[in-house]
């Protein structure tokens, strides 16, 4: 517990328990009283991890919670590590910020997260198990490779599980190949039902959620579900420019001299990052406004990078504003 200005008033360790958190908060509510009427607000560090346990408990008794930033590599060396020292930097951490921000809700919104997450898991594994799948074709015999010979890769997945092992013919070596051959493919057409299905899942959570995001040009379900995910719920960012921040979409200025120019932004939400820039590039594809856009700044001098940059602080702004309007 510390005071508007950083003053350490009191410490307590509890265990990550329900009883621990009743224990806390009754601690909690008897460090307060007779403090005026103050603000009181919790900082809590990962508290979409290791702290999640704590804020449900926070959140249902009605708590306001923060979340303390992370920390700077350089001074946890310096300063040393524990839980204790820990709790202090966050909660300094937290009255030292410029902007503070509110974790992100439960519900929906984790609904959402655990089937992305899920997907991004699905849609790696398949990839890999299709590369094995394509690197046992390239060294088998002149047979098999005769009858994979032109097909995409779904028919020889297809024709792969149909593949025998026929106890009078070919080597060893040939049966066993078509053996692990015919177990990817069914590792492979499992996968695409899971992926299949878990889209359906995806588009009915962000149809409940706000269904004008899908009316957007280049947003589909996935891309609508990340931009959910960060956004979380109304109020969350004071402004369309701090949601911006948070997708790395804000121009950084790279000024210098007489030279006035703003670079990529480097920093922020990585994934959602990549969402604003998958619709960037389908608008440029197949939205004619945003052809004609990419056309007039290209004669102004623009570099591609400049121009896709823009777009995706673009696209911020107008997701920010649907989602707060109708989500």
């Amino acid at each position: 517990m510390t005071t508007p200005v950083g003053t350490v008033l009191a410490e307590i360790t509890v265990p990550a328990t329900a009883d621990g958190a009743a224990v806390l908060l009754a601690w909690a509510g008897r460090q307060t009283t007779g403090l005026g009427t103050g603000r009181r607000a919790w900082a809590l560090d990962g508290a979409r991890c290791h702290g999640v346990g704590l804020l449900r408990v926070l959140r249902a008794a009605g708590e306001d919670v923060l979340e303390a930033p992370k920390p700077a590599a350089g001074r946890r060396r310096r300063g040393g590590k524990s839980d204790a020292l820990d709790a202090v930097h966050a909660a300094r951490a937290v009255l030292a910020a410029d902007h503070v921000a509110t974790p992100r809700a439960d519900g929906d919104r984790e609904a959402l997260r655990l089937l992305h997450v899920c997907r991004r898991h699905y849609s790696d594994t398949r990839t890999a198990t299709i590369n094995l799948f394509k690197s046992l074709i390239l060294t088998a015999d002149d047979d098999l490779r005769t009858q994979m010979r032109g097909l995409n890769t779904l028919r020889q997945v297809q024709h792969a599980t149909t593949l025998t092992t026929g106890t009078g013919s070919g080597s060893g070596l040939d049966r066993l190949r078509r053996t692990q051959l015919a177990a990817l493919a069914e590792q492979i057409l499992t996968l695409e039902k899971l992926l299949k299905a878990n889209l359906a899942e995806i588009r009915t959570l962000v149809d409940k959620l706000c269904p004008t995001l899908l009316d957007q040009p280049g947003i589909g379900p996935v891309t609508a579900a990340i931009a959910l995910t960060a956004w979380s719920h109304p109020g969350r960012f004071r402004n369309e420019a701090a949601f911006a921040s948070l997708a790395g979409a804000s121009p950084v200025p790279a000024n210098s001299g007489r030279t006035i120019r703003h670079r990529l932004n480097r920093g922020g939400d990585r994934t959602l990052n990549a969402a604003l820039h998958t619709i960037a590039k389908t608008r440029q594809r197949c939205h004619q406004p945003t052809k004609d856009y990419v056309e007039r700044r290209t004669t102004e001098g623009r570099t591609p990078a400049e121009i896709t940059r823009s777009l995706k602080r673009y696209i911020a702004r107008q997701i920010w504003r649907t989602l707060e309007t109708n989500a």
